[in-house]
């Protein structure tokens, strides 16, 4: 009797696991770099936490509420309805220094440089911080 072939024919579950396994080709859309996209494979198990939204009375904690509307922060302290956090994930992969000490301020997101130094946060909350030259 002769004896049994062995099949060649790899299974969808064994494919499937090799090719996870492999090293994505280099995303330039989604990623600086292929560091910072391997920065994000390391952070995608990442879980995120909702903010809550507090609602104060009108007469509650005035002194609180009227600090926030002088520092023109409602929008800081609104939470967004909704986010997708894979670009908030990739908003941090890109944020990522990749050298030591060096800290640029943006970070790349769905092919766009996306400022957050203290003028651009200071633009997002209104203006209501006056920057002096080198700040």
């Amino acid at each position: 009797m002769a004896p049994k072939k062995l099949s060649t024919k790899r299974s969808r579950r064994d494919a499937a696991a090799e090719g996870s396994s492999a090293t994505p080709e280099f995303d330039s859309h989604h990623f600086q770099s292929d560091e910072h996209q391997h920065r994000f494979e390391a952070i995608k198990g990442w879980s995120f936490h909702r903010e809550r939204r507090v609602q104060f009375r009108e007469d509650e904690y005035t002194d609180f509420q009227e600090e926030i509307a002088r520092r023109h922060w409602t929008p800081l302290v609104t939470p967004m309805a909704k986010f997708d956090p894979e670009i908030v994930l990739e908003f941090y992969a890109n944020a990522w220094p990749t050298e030591e000490g060096v800290r640029d301020m943006h970070s790349w997101v769905r092919g766009q440089w996306i400022p957050f130094d203290a003028h651009a946060l200071s633009q997002f909350l209104g203006d209501p911080l006056v920057l002096e030259e080198g700040q």
